[in-house]
């Protein structure tokens, strides 16, 4: 079983930046994968980024790919999600997965999920 604890999350002004980050308890062949999902009151959970752990390609959804970016410290087994240009309507909890497959986009295809961590953008 993967761990994953998310740690960064806070209370932002619109425009600002913020970096949430992910350290997973260990790597196995079905978490070589790692990124983030967010899900806003009301909303349904939506995929935001992954990032391939040992070779570092990257995904970011449509809405963020110009805003923000996903990086990973391998001797760390983290994944870092760099949040700038931030917006209302990024509020939401941001979740931590871990899959096979970077390209993944759907919630099922992600074994493990952290707790989440909550990420407010004040207007």
């Amino acid at each position: 079983q993967v761990q994953l604890v998310e740690s960064g999350g806070g209370l932002v002004q619109t425009g600002g930046s913020l970096t949430v980050s992910c350290v997973a308890s260990k790597r196995t062949i079905n978490s070589v994968a790692m990124g983030w999902f967010r899900q806003a009151p009301g909303k349904e959970r939506e995929f935001v980024a992954a990032i391939n752990m040992p070779f570092g390609s990257a995904n970011l959804a449509d809405s963020v790919k110009d805003r923000f970016t996903i990086s990973r410290d391998n001797d760390k087994n983290t994944v870092n999600l760099r949040m700038n240009s931030l917006k209302p309507e990024d509020t939401a909890v941001y979740y931590c997965v871990a899959g096979w497959n970077w390209r993944h986009t759907r919630t099922y295809q992600y074994d493990y999920w952290g707790q989440g961590t909550q990420v407010t953008v004040s207007s």
